[in-house]
């Protein structure tokens, strides 16, 4: 080493050895702006390819809090990586934003220089979404915290926070929201698309439990937006999904309930389906707000399918069994496991047996009503297979969820009773074509039963499903959209083209 760089670092290491402890912790906590080497080969939204001025990006670098990654770092990689591993996509810079100034600093320069712009809650984008190649990615995975208030009942959460974090917190207080069903799912992006959980037909959607939003628009402009502010944008938030901006913080309306619920299942042989699917059809039509009942048919990869009838009781755990028993009377109970738990341990449970982490293919959609051609149309048509993993599932909607009009929010399905999720699954690198073809095949079936699909489980719709997934919405909703992203800027999602 060149002596006079020895001397200048041991005597620079003496003098913060001699300085107070909260001296040093703050030279740690300075901010080192990554350097950018040369220029950056990138694309526009439109698909062209752009270069991107060495001096530029590293404008915007000196300009974060957070971090601006760049291909080849441990840190880039973990952000571009999404649930779905078949994903593998490599944006060209990936700004990791500590608050929304970065934020902001990062939707100017995506819009200043026309780039692709992805944005990565949870990253569990069925479409992979959440990434891009040779775009610019916002990564939020340093923009998590979430911040109870017991007397007013509200939470206060970060854009980039997990709903684990919601419940994790809600719940030590005695209070909850609904929120998903997967601990790791992120608020953003479970939020903005309307937002289901074991707990919607109690408490409503997560959409209807959201008070106020912070949000970056495509102007790069931070605007806090409720029933009294930019109430045309609050609207379009609540289920027009990721069209609008970045959400930087929102706060939830919760909700006084017992830490312990009863959860549970019961199973029956699959050549008891059509009959099991009838009786919840009917048996699910007077519940209670407070049960969440979910049925389907499905195999894990290399099982035997079975049919299965699933729930969440969260009112008087001494009624239970009133709601339980009747369960156990609708075929012949090959399994079936009940038990008391803790809320925030039921909403961790699908967190590893989320089969939508495999490789795979998924359709949803909203039915008025469960009929017998329906269940005809997906049992005789259901095929288990070795090599994937094959499910199909109701839950039930109502209660809560439906004492909403269609035209209150931009989620436009209040009037439907039930949402259905079917997905296959494989492992990665395995052929696909087989499995994609049969899952086709069967929702093929199913389709004419539906009113539109869930915007959060896009897929690989056509924009003329998307358009026609808002129903009644779908004008006010471009409207919108036209006056806050007239650009398109925010396109990866299911995509509310400006007009």
């Amino acid at each position: 080493m060149d002596r006079r760089r020895f001397i200048r670092s041991s005597l620079s290491a003496a003098v913060a050895a001699s300085l107070p402890v909260s001296h040093t912790l703050a030279a740690s906590l300075l901010h080192t702006p990554t350097t950018v080497p040369s220029d950056i080969n990138a694309v526009t939204g439109d698909g062209a390819e752009v270069t991107l001025a060495q001096a530029a990006v590293q404008e915007l670098s000196n300009s974060l809090k957070g971090k601006l990654l760049l291909p080849g770092s441990e840190a880039y990689d973990e952000a571009r990586s999404l649930l779905y591993p078949s994903y593998d996509k490599h944006p060209a810079l990936v700004v990791r934003p500590t608050g929304a100034a970065d934020v902001q600093h990062a939707v100017d320069f995506a819009r200043d220089n026309s780039l692709l712009l992805a944005v990565k809650c949870g990253g569990h984008a069925a479409a992979g979404t959440s990434s891009c190649d040779k775009g610019l990615q916002i990564d939020l995975s340093q923009l998590r915290s979430a911040r109870v208030d017991r007397a007013a009942k509200t939470a206060r959460i970060a854009g980039g926070s997990l709903l684990g974090e919601l419940d994790h917190e809600a719940m030590s207080n005695g209070l909850v929201t609904t929120a998903g069903s997967v601990s790791h799912t992120g608020v953003g992006g479970l939020t903005l698309g309307g937002g289901f959980g074991r707990l919607g037909r109690r408490f409503g959607l997560t959409i209807d439990n959201v008070l106020e939003m912070d949000i970056v628009t495509p102007d790069g402009k931070l605007r806090r937006v409720g029933p009294n502010d930019d109430a045309d944008l609050y609207w379009a938030l609540r289920g027009g999904g990721g069209n609008f901006g970045v959400v930087t913080s929102f706060l939830f309306q919760l909700h006084v309930m017992q830490r312990d619920v009863v959860t549970g299942y019961i199973v029956y042989p699959l050549s008891e389906a059509k009959q099991i699917l009838s009786f919840y059809a009917a048996y699910s039509e007077n519940i209670p707000d407070e049960l969440s009942l979910g049925a389907g048919v499905g195999s894990r990869l290399g099982q035997e399918p079975v049919v299965a009838m699933s729930f969440v009781w969260s009112g008087d755990p001494a009624k239970t069994d009133s709601f339980v028993a009747p369960l156990r009377k609708a075929g012949t109970v090959v399994a079936e496991n009940v038990e008391k738990k803790d809320y925030v341990a039921v909403q961790r449970s699908g967190d590893i047996d989320d089969t939508r982490a495999f490789t795979g293919h998924m359709k949803s959609g909203f039915f008025k009503s469960i009929t017998q051609e329906l269940i005809d149309g997906l049992i005789d048509n259901f095929e288990a297979h070795p090599d994937r993993a094959t499910r199909f599932g109701f839950g039930r909607m109502g209660g809560a969820i439906g004492r909403v009009a269609n035209s209150d929010t931009a989620f436009a399905h209040r009037d439907a009773n039930f949402s259905m999720l079917s997905f296959v699954s494989w492992k990665t690198g395995a052929e696909s074509e087989e499995h994609i073809k049969y899952i086709n095949a069967h929702w093929s079936n199913t389709a004419p039963y539906t009113t539109g699909f869930y915007v959060n489980d896009y897929f690989d719709q056509s924009q003329e499903m998307v358009n026609g997934t808002y129903r009644e919405n779908f004008p006010r909703l471009a409207a919108i959209k036209k006056q806050y992203d007239p650009t398109n800027l925010f396109r990866l999602n299911a995509n509310i083209k400006p007009t």
